[in-house]
């Protein structure tokens, strides 16, 4: 069973394009990026966060994972067990390519929407493997998170609005993060205080 409340979403716009087909009768292409590689996402509730290169390579070799419309399992696109969903890396970020069944009305719906530029965001579903974050506090005070391995990724979805983005589990490793500077610096307080002690009472005698 999933742990739901593992998953993290984020929410691009992003290009995506339903491309036809040039042999004989096969059914179009639905293409383009799940995720961007480098790209400075909003600010996601009191941090900031970047993919880094590569960060999905793993869960792509693992996971099963579907790629829905907006988010619901109900509205099936495509799936990469099955073939019909193709997720791989390139120089850019996460690409998708799914072989859509056009007989679906929900389906041909959403190509058409893609076509016209009705549809132009798209969310993916993941969660980060442990020690596949690196936090980092900015000169501005803010936090910068880079994402260098995800653990499995559950679904890309294109999405008719992009305001949907979970970042719980985020939140709770920026404030470990937080805590264990804090505990640090502690802890450096109290070594100089002792120290600093020392030094007094070895003047005093």
């Amino acid at each position: 069973m999933e742990k739901t409340d593992e998953i993290e979403r984020r929410t691009h716009t992003v290009e995506m394009r339903v491309k036809d087909s040039t042999v004989g009768n096969k059914t179009p292409t639905m293409e383009g990026y799940a995720a961007n590689f480098n790209s400075l996402s909003e600010d996601l509730g009191g941090f900031r966060e970047v993919l880094a290169n590569g960060c999905f390579a793993e869960a792509l070799k693992t996971s099963d994972c579907r790629a829905l419309f907006n988010h619901n399992a109900d509205k099936i696109l495509g799936r990469n067990t099955a073939g019909t969903l193709r997720l791989f890396e390139d120089e850019h970020g996460l690409k998708f390519e799914i072989d859509p069944d056009m007989e679906i009305s929900y389906v041909k719906d959403l190509s058409r929407s893609m076509s016209r530029g009705d549809v132009t965001n798209c969310s993916f579903g993941f969660s980060v493997a442990e020690g596949g974050d690196v936090w980092r506090k900015e000169p501005d005070g803010t936090w910068l998170r880079t994402i260098v391995k995800v653990e499995r990724l559950f679904d890309v979805s294109p999405v008719t609005y992009p305001a949907y983005v979970s970042t719980s589990c985020a939140v709770r490793s920026m404030l470990q993060k937080q805590n264990e500077l804090e505990t640090s610096k502690d802890e450096e307080t109290y070594h100089f205080e002792t120290h600093r002690r020392r030094l007094e009472l070895e003047l005093m005698l």
